[in-house]
This record gives structure tokens, C-alpha cells and sequence, in this order.
């Protein structure tokens, strides 16, 4: 009798640990900028080969309302030539202001042939800025191809109070640009909206409340005022990895939210916040970490 009680434990403790993997969230930093040019197809196509359940994505708008994957709102120097093929001054960067650009004229540049003297393991490819139609289009047909499970997606708004018309649109314009390309390319169902910026969040739940949203924090305020200033619970708490302690993941799933940290490129410190009980990583390494 005690065997087979030892067993069924036994038995219990497998099938737990193995839900739990299955619920851990990786996410593909700007698909897997360690390795491949950040915002880019193939950097997203590989990430979902290296097992990421979620693609982590940031976006633009451009002169002509399309929604565009850029960590900037301009083509940053560190990665970017220009139509001609000649590296952009950093000093002259900001010139280059996306939500004054067509997307035609966006799509002129090539911000990965020279790699990112950040990340020395990336592996240079001629890309260009892909529109969120574009790379949706693409992740959801591999996914049919290899026979791979369809991904998440993890959407940040790059926006700030500075920014405002004359960077992109403004708060509620931009998210509802954002929103209506989820709803057109039916995956609604598997997209969080994300942004450091409040005010794109409380548009949207105000206006679409059953979007999924997350908070990001990199600030010192701590978590009770990080909730008040955004003056809802949101779905996911995203803080840079350094703030996170078993305290906050703690509170943060008493409240109902889960908790996952960014950027965790380190498999020391990924093993250590999963200790703690994160509910998964955003990582530049996805070959790494997983």
C-alpha cells in the first residue's frame, strides 16, 4: 500500500513539474536579438525554432498610419544604413523620424547587414523595418509549415508624452492602430499589448477591456504605486529583471497578475528568478535560456 502511494505521489510530481514547464512563458526578445537583427523576420521565424512560446515585438508608426516594428522611432545608428547603403551618423539619427516616412521610404533602409557591435554573436542579414502585418503574416505560416504550435504575441508601444505628434500619433490614435491590425489578422486570442507609456495601456482599457495588457516598469516606485498611477490591474507585470524579488511575485499573484521580468540573458540569473516563481522570461538568448 505505501508503494503504491509513493507511486501515485511520484506520478503527481511529474505531471505538475510538467504543467508547469509547459505554462512557462520564454519570450523571444525582439525575436532573438542576440543572434539574428532585432524586429526582423527571420529573428522571429528562428526564435519559434529555438521553442519560444511568445514573440516580444515593438512598434511604430509611420507617416502613412502602418504599423511597423522598430525598437525607435527613428533608424537608430547602431544598426541602420541608409537607401544608399551608408551608415547613419548618430548624430544625424533622429533625423530619420519613422512617423515622418512612408512606409515605402522606411522599407529603404537596411537595419541588419552590419550587425549590432552589442551583441557580437549576431549574425548579419540584409533586413528591412517589416511591418506587424507582414511578420504576423509570415510567423503564422511557418508555424503551419513545421507544424508548430501558432505563438503569442507581446506588443510594445513606443511611446512617450515627449514623442507625441511629432514621433507618432497620439496615445489613443496609436493603440487604436495597433488594435485594429490584432483584430484584422485574427490573433486577438494570443496578444498582449504592452508599453511603459500608461496612457496607451488605459486607452485601451477603456476602450477594448478585453485586451490583454501589460505593465512594464523599470522605476523604483514599487509595485502599489506602479498599479495606481496606471489605475487598473492589468494582466502581466513586467519589471527589468534587477527589481524582482520573491515579495514582489508574491503580491503581484495575489493580485492576480502574472509576473515576467526583462531582459534575462544570463542562465544563472534565469535559474534564479524561476526559483523565485516567475512566470516566465524575456530574453535576448532564447537558445540559452530555454
Amino acid at each position: 500500500m505505501l508503494y503504491k502511494w509513493l507511486l501515485f505521489l511520484w506520478a503527481c510530481a511529474i505531471i505538475h513539474t510538467a504543467g508547469l514547464a509547459q505554462n512557462f512563458d520564454l519570450q523571444g526578445h525582439r525575436g532573438a536579438r542576440g543572434l539574428l537583427p532585432e524586429n526582423s523576420l527571420p529573428g522571429f521565424l528562428k526564435a519559434l525554432d529555438w521553442g519560444v512560446m511568445t514573440l516580444e515585438m515593438d512598434v511604430v508608426i509611420s507617416k502613412d498610419q502602418q504599423v511597423v516594428l522598430s525598437h525607435e522611432p527613428f533608424m537608430a545608428a547602431l544598426i541602420c544604413n541608409d537607401s544608399t547603403g551608408t551608415p547613419i551618423a548618430t548624430e544625424h539619427e533622429r533625423q530619420y523620424n519613422l512617423y515622418a516616412m512612408t512606409l515605402t521610404e522606411v522599407q529603404q533602409f537596411d537595419c541588419g547587414c552590419r550587425g549590432n557591435a552589442r551583441f557580437p554573436e549576431q549574425q548579419p542579414i540584409s533586413v528591412h523595418k517589416p511591418t506587424l502585418i507582414e511578420v504576423i503574416t509570415a510567423v503564422e505560416q511557418y508555424c503551419r509549415e513545421k507544424q508548430l504550435a501558432p505563438p503569442f504575441y507581446n506588443i510594445e508601444t513606443k511611446s512617450t508624452p515627449a514623442g507625441d505628434l511629432v514621433y507618432h500619433p497620439e496615445p489613443g490614435v496609436f493603440a487604436e492602430l495597433l488594435y485594429q491590425v490584432i483584430q484584422q489578422m485574427g490573433i486577438a486570442e494570443r496578444t498582449f499589448i504592452q508599453s511603459f507609456d500608461v496612457r496607451t495601456l488605459q486607452y485601451l482599457n477603456r476602450q477594448h477591456p478585453e485586451q490583454k495588457l501589460v505593465l512594464l516598469v523599470e522605476n523604483q516606485a514599487g509595485l502599489a504605486d506602479n498599479l495606481e498611477k496606471l489605475g487598473f490591474v492589468p494582466e502581466v507585470y513586467s519589471p527589468h529583471f534587477s527589481l524582482v524579488t520573491p515579495d514582489l511575485v508574491k503580491t503581484v499573484h495575489q493580485k492576480g497578475m502574472r509576473l515576467i521580468p526583462w531582459t534575462v540573458n544570463d542562465v544563472a540569473e534565469a535559474a534564479k528568478l524561476k526559483a523565485m516563481g516567475v512566470d516566465g522570461l524575456i530574453t535576448d538568448y532564447p537558445d540559452r535560456i530555454r
